[in-house]
């Protein structure tokens, strides 16, 4: 088993070279999509500071249907185009929301969150779905939180094999 430390990490950019090193000794060897994405949820609930919820929205059926995910229960289905994980599903298009409460339409599965980023996940140019994170404190996330999670999602991507109902 691959053992997963504290980061001490002086900025941002440290921080997310480090966590992305420890997912993909997470998920190297083990290609099965579903325990990918169950540990990397865990690994990014664990490990990112000041966070309520981390998880995946995974687009079947035309909208994005609750995947793996720690914090509190989540909703199970989101149209593309509604709240901030829809949106993102419909653009493409990373949305960081430093106050949840001006996003028209955002869903609010967690009374304490205050500020989300969505990540797109798409490969080979077709959806399959997004990373959803949310923060209890306005403004946690930033363009370096973009950055560091977009390579994430790169690294998933690279090592998942997904099913072809997602692709």
């Amino acid at each position: 088993m691959f053992e997963i430390g504290n980061i001490n990490a002086q900025n941002k950019q440290e921080f997310y070279k480090q966590l992305n090193t420890y997912l993909i000794g997470l998920i190297s060897e083990e290609t099965d999509w579903l325990a990918g994405i169950s540990n990397a949820s865990a690994l990014l609930y664990l490990l990112l500071p000041d966070i309520n919820w981390a998880g995946f929205y995974l687009y079947k059926g035309g909208e994005l249907v609750l995947g793996p995910f720690q914090g509190k229960p989540a909703c199970v289905r989101i149209a593309l185009g509604k709240g901030v994980c829809g949106t993102v599903a419909k653009t493409r298009k990373i949305q960081v929301v430093e106050d949840v409460n001006e996003f028209p339409g955002h869903i609010a599965c967690d009374a304490a969150s205050q500020s989300e980023i969505v990540i797109p996940i798409i490969k080979n140019d077709k959806l399959i779905g997004v990373l959803d994170i949310d923060s209890p404190v306005k403004a946690r996330l930033d363009k370096q939180d973009s950055e560091g999670l977009s390579s994430f999602v790169n690294i998933l991507n690279q090592y998942i094999d997904w099913p072809e109902q997602f692709e």
